[in-house]
């Protein structure tokens, strides 16, 4: 088996063992794994050990009694129970984790078939127009990338089209009585492509002591041989081309329209006071994995974090789940910011937006109603998502995700999920994306 077939056999024993997916979304380490690698742990990965006999049998190589064992070096005692070499069968004691690695095309995949899901990325197409090869030609452009093969080819052909022998027409001037316009038609006649005023200057030449040398077309052509251009090139050589400004080709690049789906992902986290440690973590288990499914959807996915208190500022990624203040709560300063970001960054014309949103629902007085609910009627996204998360039950000014839920469920990309625990995490995952499938 070559080195190909075990990694293929690698990775089916790793499809068939690994966690399982909504087991690993729920409990399993997410921080174990990267924007572009996901990492879920294979279950049970037996590794194939050397087993020694340490039974007293004889045998080649093995000393008796106070013989040293070959390799011990002489002098120091043979190694006891309790030093590090204590009978047990090889791995009793654990081992570490090996890893299925996907990335996020085949996490979105099998999020969709795990959850029974057929999301397609909707909205935005944008053309990217880039230079490939310089595989077109245009009639103008700059001297440096003039096709001088095309224009030679061009005035070559011309030259083979346009050339006859000019030496045979001359003869036919010499038959007797012959006019200028009967040696015209005779030549049309056999396809000579020589023109009428050619044809009289050339007359004027013929001396007239050479008139009435022929007495007529054919006794000339029976005793005249005519020669062909490609006869003539190989003697004569090629004196001129007929070059045209009509046969310059420039040489240009091709342009390739790249069709590119993209999407922004705006991230909003309550870090105030109220936001503690099993608060925090419901939020970065259900935001994780959108994150991925995303990205897996299409293909350019940009992220932006905000955190928020009684104010808003924007985060990177790394602080994003781990921050957290003494601050009051205003979550219409989160959205503010976010309104201002996606209208500068990221125009709704070109991009498919989403908005996530997180918190333990406790907001300032009004200021659901008065400020927020209007701007996530102002931002246009596919999707506007808010997550509540209270592990301990509602508290008594929790109201926030049931004043948007009652104000806002017949928008149609509005949905509002409840996380109270571990095992609502992929519900609410459906929950969200579903909504989006749906609209």
């Amino acid at each position: 088996m070559g080195l190909r077939e075990d990694v293929e056999r690698f990775r089916e024993v790793g499809e068939e063992r690994r966690e399982d997916l909504k087991e690993f979304i729920s409990y399993g380490d997410l921080g174990g794994s990267g924007p572009n690698s996901i990492n879920i742990p294979i279950k049970i990965v037996d590794l194939p050990e050397f087993a020694y006999d340490r039974r007293d049998m004889g045998g080649v190589g093995q000393g008796q009694g106070g013989t040293p064992d070959v390799g011990q070096p002489i002098g120091q005692p043979r190694p006891q129970p309790g030093d590090g070499d204590e009978e047990g069968e090889p791995g009793e004691e654990g081992a570490e984790h090996e890893y299925y690695q996907m990335d996020p095309e085949e996490f979105a995949q099998e999020l969709d078939e795990e959850l029974g899901l057929e999301l397609e990325p909707k909205g935005k197409e944008v053309i990217e127009e880039i230079e490939g090869d310089f595989t077109d030609v245009t009639r103008t452009g700059p001297n440096s990338t003039l096709d001088f093969q095309k224009l030679f080819k061009a005035g070559l052909k011309r030259k083979l089209a346009m050339d006859f022998d000019e030496d045979y027409v001359r003869e036919a001037l010499k038959v007797d009585g012959a006019t200028a316009d009967d040696v015209f038609r005779w030549a049309r006649e056999e396809n000579i492509l020589v023109s009428r005023a050619w044809i009289e200057d050339a007359a004027k030449d013929v001396p007239e002591s050479e008139k009435g040398a022929w007495e007529s077309f054919e006794e000339m052509m029976e005793n005249v041989e005519r020669t062909t251009t490609i006869q003539r090139i190989r003697r004569d050589g090629l004196r001129d081309i007929p070059f045209r400004r009509e046969d310059e080709r420039y040489r240009h690049p091709e342009v390739i329209e790249e069709k590119q789906k993209n999407v922004v992902v705006v991230n909003i986290r309550d870090v105030s006071g109220s936001m503690r440690e099993k608060k925090r973590e419901l939020v970065e288990r259900t935001f994780t994995p959108l994150d991925w499914y995303l990205t897996g959807k299409y293909d350019n996915a940009e992220f932006v974090y905000i955190a928020h208190d009684a104010e808003a500022w924007r985060v990177e990624r790394e602080q994003f789940f781990g921050i957290r203040s003494g601050g009051g709560t205003k979550i219409s300063s989160a959205y503010k910011l976010a309104k201002e970001i996606l209208e500068e960054e990221y125009p709704w014309s070109e991009w498919n937006r989403y908005v996530f949103a997180a918190g333990d629902s406790e907001n300032s007085s009004n200021d659901t109603k008065e400020n927020v609910i209007p701007l996530m009627r102002e931002i246009p996204a596919n999707l506007h998502a808010y997550v509540e998360t209270q592990p301990g039950g509602n508290a008594i000014n929790a109201t926030h995700a049931e004043e948007v839920e009652s104000s806002l469920s017949d928008e149609g990309n509005v949905v509002v999920a409840y996380v109270k625990q571990p095992e609502d995490v992929v519900d609410a995952i459906y929950r969200i994306l579903s909504t989006e499938d749906a609209s």
